[in-house]
């Protein structure tokens, strides 16, 4: 049900018909079907999923797989023979240390995407991933930068903002490319130069679809919505930011809205519950304790008929109605063609610009929309369940 100022209404007795905003949408690289968790299932039953680093033993709560590029799923090895380019004529393996923040859909995907662009490029033979999951835990994600460091690993990917603020303070000599980041200047306490560049040693994509567009998406969708409310997870740097611009845009378009922050896992389910009943729409950003616990807010938004609207697809998937979202796989994959450039071409870093998503798509959960008895327009792909 929705409740707001004492008035309740049952949203499956509505059929709505919403229409697109007007902006067109830039074309899509094919979208590549999300096999890391069954690939990550298969290194770790090979190696014995131990917490391995480069040259030692590191104890702790982080789990890591250190593997060459042979050990890759059927589709990367596949995208590596059929480019038949990249081969590192000195015979040179490249060390690649990737530090994850937390395994969920949207970061595997940039993870898979990073492997692939780079073995495609430089060859199976010449690259080995260390790949180490820190389990949502920032002080891990120190832990594992510093075994990289002293590992003397070649480049660093750091795989969401934590990661990246981890490795950035670990080293400012070996290269840094992040993804899966809201904010470089955010994140990094920096201001970028008029380029986008950091002026370190660290570079990457950034995983920010326009909250301008995501906000309008909420006022074409819910044009007589009373109160959005905002769930987003307070010790996440990248939330903070998305929950702060994003409500500067409501404002713009003279939509009520408030904040309902949460600091861990802990306190979303109290907290998603005080939100749906004040709210009779939710906005989560790109926050990784939402990505990671889903369930929880779906069972509680979806039977009292709240929508929400979520930064990106895997959000979307498990507790969202509609996102316009990136495509986490191409922004890892064009994080590892910068790795490349920086490893082969010699490229500074910190001369080349942190990128935005190329693509941005409108997408809807059909399970959702059909339970709030809600249609969208044809512009809104349907998640493929």
């Amino acid at each position: 049900m929705y409740e707001n100022e004492n008035q309740s209404f049952d949203n499956r007795e509505q059929d709505y018909h919403y229409t697109n905003t007007p902006e067109q949408q830039a074309p899509t690289r094919p979208r590549k079907k999300n096999t890391s968790a069954a690939r990550i299932a298969k290194k770790a039953g090979a190696i014995a999923l131990s917490a391995v680093l480069f040259g030692g033993v590191a104890s702790g709560t982080f789990l890591g797989v250190n593997y060459a590029a042979g050990y890759r799923n059927n589709a990367s090895t596949a995208a590596s023979e059929a480019s038949g380019d990249g081969a590192v004529a000195d015979g040179k393996v490249y060390q690649i240390g990737i530090c994850q923040l937390v395994q969920h859909d949207a970061l595997d995907r940039a993870t898979q995407g990073f492997e692939d662009a780079l073995v495609k490029l430089l060859g199976e033979d010449h690259v080995q991933f260390n790949l180490q999951n820190a389990q949502g835990d920032s002080q891990t994600c120190a832990t594992i930068a510093n075994q990289f460091v002293n590992g003397g690993v070649d480049l660093i990917m750091a795989n969401a903002t934590a990661a990246l603020q981890a490795c950035s303070n670990a080293t400012s000599t070996i290269p840094v490319v992040g993804t899966s980041v809201t904010s470089f200047a955010a994140a990094l306490d920096i201001e970028l130069d008029a380029n986008g560049c950091t002026g370190i040693n660290v570079t990457g994509t950034n995983d920010l679809a326009p909250l301008d567009q995501q906000a309008q998406i909420i006022a074409d969708l819910f044009p007589d919505v009373k109160q959005v409310g905002i769930l987003y997870c307070s010790a996440e740097v990248n939330s903070v930011y998305q929950a702060e611009h994003i409500a500067a845009y409501l404002d713009d378009l003279n939509i009520k809205h408030k904040d309902f922050s949460f600091s861990d896992s802990n306190d979303l389910q109290a907290v998603t519950n005080n939100c749906v009943s004040e709210c009779d729409v939710i906005y989560v950003p790109t926050d990784n304790v939402v990505s990671s616990n889903q369930s929880i807010i779906d069972a509680v938004a979806r039977p009292a008929g709240v929508p929400i609207i979520c930064g990106e697809e895997s959000q979307c998937t498990g507790c969202g109605l509609a996102s316009l979202s990136i495509d986490f796989y191409d922004i890892g994959y064009r994080a590892g063609e910068q790795a490349y450039d920086i490893l082969v071409n010699g490229k500074n870093p910190a001369e080349m610009p942190v990128e935005d998503p190329q693509s941005l798509t409108r997408i809807y959960n059909p399970q959702i929309a059909s339970d709030l008895g809600i249609t969208l327009g044809d512009d809104y792909q349907a998640i493929e369940q």
